[in-house]
């Protein structure tokens, strides 16, 4: 999803690329090998340009960030970067960019490269802006499964590298809007959300609620809520007995959980965080977008001014100010202590203390 850094979450495309850019594009197609096709494509610089800060905010983030720790620009000149994920059979960490129908691969010293495309529209005619994959995740054999806007499905990709197999595109014979972003549980139940934001200005919403799933490894769909105006990031808690849910929707701002029994039916729902007040008091913009849980139970979550660090009570540790719309978060790398941040054109990292909780 967009996420407007000036104001509202429907952030407009970029229409014209950056004149550097553009005239690295416009070489790259008249001189075949002087530069990348793509301005996104990068080789690997090291060190990286550093930027922005880390917000303390609560004595505990020192625990989960160091003070040293540094937010580094590992590539730019994206369209919207979302939906990171480290796939550790590659070493590597993957990421949609979602008009532009694609996927890319970061590989510590060989840089960014196109991964997949396309990755999340596979027709002719698109009328919208947000075509592509946007959530990334791994099934328990170590599969990519996306979220696939211009498809309105949730699909994995073939063994292949190329095609696309349907998990799941439709509830009650009605398609699906745009799945967003998805999380798996250890024993294999997918969960996701299904707010507008892809959907093509030609093609009519089909549900009347903007809904967030379950996919039981048997291949039931459930509901786990209606009632949310514009579901975004999901994650489980380490014991995964509670679903965390971003809210997107202006009027809203908030982080939902919800109580889950064994069979992943909800016991109880509750507003998490809140951050009505943050952004009144900060004049900071960004929604609850991606979202990811460490082992402590910690949230890392896009939000106002760029990834929150929200205790499993609900305290608000700290902030990493990214500078930039900030769409989501993974942990990743050997040591699995490395954040990986999207944010709207750039790529970047800030080393943690912690690591992601295992799936």
């Amino acid at each position: 999803m967009y996420s407007d850094s000036t104001g509202g979450n429907n952030r407009p495309p970029h229409t014209l690329m950056k004149p550097a850019l553009a005239c690295l594009f416009f070489c790259a197609v008249l001189i075949p090998g002087l530069f990348a096709a793509d301005p996104a494509i990068t080789s690997e610089s090291v060190p990286y340009p550093t930027l922005g800060s880390v917000e303390r905010l609560d004595p505990a983030l020192d625990a989960l960030i160091g003070p040293d720790a540094k937010i580094e620009k590992l590539g730019e000149g994206f369209h919207w970067a979302e939906g990171p994920i480290w796939v550790p059979a590659k070493d590597a960490l993957l990421f949609s960019d979602v008009p532009e129908n694609r996927v890319y691969r970061w590989k510590a010293g060989e840089g960014i490269s196109v991964f997949l495309e396309p990755s999340g529209f596979t027709g002719t005619v698109y009328n919208g802006r947000e075509r592509g994959s946007n959530g990334l995740t791994l099934d328990a054999q170590g599969r990519l499964v996306l979220c696939q806007h211009g498809d309105r499905r949730v699909a994995r990709l073939a063994s292949d590298g190329k095609t696309f197999e349907t998990l799941v595109d439709r509830t009650d014979g009605k398609h699906f809007s745009s799945p967003n972003d998805l999380c798996f549980d250890r024993a294999g139940n997918l969960f996701f959300t299904d707010p507008p934001y892809g959907l093509p200005s030609d093609k009519k919403q089909e549900t009347d609620f903007n809904g967030v799933y379950r996919l039981s490894t048997e291949g039931k769909l459930t509901v786990i809520t209606r009632d949310m105006e514009r579901p975004n990031g999901a994650a489980l808690s380490p014991d995964e007995h509670t679903l965390y849910v971003g809210s997107t929707d202006d009027m809203t701002p908030v982080i939902m959980a919800y109580a889950l029994d064994k069979t992943g039916a909800v016991i109880s729902q509750r507003v998490f965080f809140d951050a009505t007040m943050l952004i009144a008091k900060t004049k900071r913009h960004g929604g609850f977008d991606g979202l990811k849980v460490d082992t402590q139970g910690n949230l890392w979550t896009s939000g106002p001014g760029g990834i929150l660090i929200i205790s499993p009570e609900g305290k608000h540790l700290g902030t990493i100010l990214t500078g930039r719309a900030t769409a989501n978060c993974t942990f990743g790398e050997a040591d699995g202590h490395t954040l990986f941040m999207t944010a709207d054109h750039t790529l970047l990292r800030i080393k943690t203390k912690t690591k992601g909780a295992a799936r």
